[in-house]
């Protein structure tokens, strides 16, 4: 008989309410009941939430790091470092992230995953990689590594398609020359594109829409908005996602990349429906302030952490958040004004549906994944639960053992 896990004496959002006090029900690592009261469960192992919010799990689709580690370290201990750390402050699944680098680092970080998926079952879950470059406009580069940024490559990227099945998402540039091409291509595989570190005017973003570019990656980042050519102004990347309705764009709510003008901004206009609340976070997220590195250790970039976030040593550019999810819907509700199961939203069911696996994550939902994270007024996490299993516990701070569920 499968194990069950009963949580109860909590709030828990619903993606159309929130139950005043209720029990969540999990029978091996699917969600089977959600209700109203305290439910008998008998056999269960229980879970007192403590008149705290019960939540869909928090799922990142763009992260690069943390708790000390990157994702291009080289290394199956970062990979696994990382889902630790983040499934702390309320992670339960996430897209593991690269920089734009050597195709042979990038290919050693795709090896790297298959492993390290099969290992991981102490930290967020592994929904598929994220390749964030090389195709990039220079002028929009950033903090990504100027001596591999390139324009698409068909023999390149198939071929690296053809070395890995979990690619699940790519960042590129959708004015270079074959953008549009790279992004049918990818579409065609079922992969994700996005808009990302890019100098594209109006006209050449709507193409690449159409060619399969249905996301702004880290919105208002690295990224046109209105530009004047001599005489005439051109709308930019930021008024095409807001001009095309279905146009989904990711946010890095860490109130330092936008400030709550902007963030209110995007609210506003997109709407919880079309906004996924991203970290970008790099090896930093969840250490102390100081130096630190962007990508590789290897050949990675040296950045400075301070005031909430990493930057360039020049101070010239911001380097990657250092954001964990939980500041995230923190900040989207303090500072943006989003009423609190909107927030979530952003952090969980739109994420989801933006990757195409609404259907079994992203909401507490009778036969969806028993992604679960409790949490109190603050949006400070006591409890992560993935797939059924609890992986952290604030109070007796252990992992994945500590309830023998």
């Amino acid at each position: 008989m499968e194990k069950r896990l009963k949580i109860f004496n909590g709030r828990i959002l619903t993606p159309y309410r929130i139950i005043p006090e209720g029990t969540v029900v999990i029978t091996g690592d699917k969600i089977t009941e959600v209700g109203e009261g305290n439910i008998e469960v008998p056999g269960s192992v229980e879970i007192d939430a403590g008149g705290q919010y019960i939540s869909p799990g928090f799922m990142d689709i763009h992260v690069h790091g943390g708790g000390g580690h990157d994702f291009m370290d080289g290394s199956e201990e970062a990979f696994l470092k990382i889902a630790e750390t983040h499934a702390q402050y309320g992670t339960t699944s996430m897209l593991p992230t690269t920089l734009t680098s050597e195709k042979a680092d990038l290919l050693q970080t795709l090896e790297l995953y298959k492993q390290a998926n099969k290992n991981n079952v102490t930290g967020a879950q592994f929904l598929g990689m994220h390749l964030e470059g090389p195709y990039f406009a220079m002028t929009q580069r950033g903090a990504q590594d100027p001596r591999y940024i390139r324009n698409p490559d068909p023999d390149e990227y198939k071929d690296i398609l053809s070395h890995s099945s979990d690619i699940k998402r790519w960042s590129a540039a959708p004015e270079l020359k074959g953008a549009v091409e790279f992004g049918n291509y990818l579409r065609s595989k079922g992969i994700l594109v996005a808009m990302a570190h890019t100098d594209a005017i109006y006209e050449e973003a709507l193409i690449a829409f159409e060619a399969g570019f249905t996301l702004a990656t880290h919105f208002y980042s690295c990224m046109s908005g209105v530009t004047r050519r001599n005489c005439f102004r051109y709308a930019g990347v930021i008024e095409t996602a807001y001009l095309i309705d279905e146009m989904d764009v990711e946010v890095i709510a860490d109130g330092i990349h936008l400030p709550a003008p902007l963030l209110k901004l995007i609210y506003k206009i997109k709407g919880p429906d079309r906004i996924a609340l991203i970290t970008d976070s790099m090896r930093a997220a969840g250490m102390p302030s100081g130096d630190s590195i962007l990508g590789s250790l290897n050949n990675g970039l040296k950045v400075i952490v301070e005031d909430g976030v990493a930057k360039l040593p020049d101070r010239s550019s911001f380097a990657g958040s250092v954001a964990t999810c939980d500041r995230l819907v923190r900040n989207m509700i303090n500072l943006a004004d989003v009423p609190l199961l909107e927030a979530v939203k952003m952090a969980t069911q739109t994420p989801a549906n933006i990757l195409g696996i609404g259907k079994s994550k992203g909401s507490l939902v009778t036969g969806k994944d028993a992604d679960i994270v409790i949490f109190d007024e603050n949006i400070k996490v006591s409890t992560t639960i993935v797939q059924g299993r609890v992986i952290y516990n604030k109070i007796l701070i252990n992992k994945y053992n500590s309830i023998p569920i």
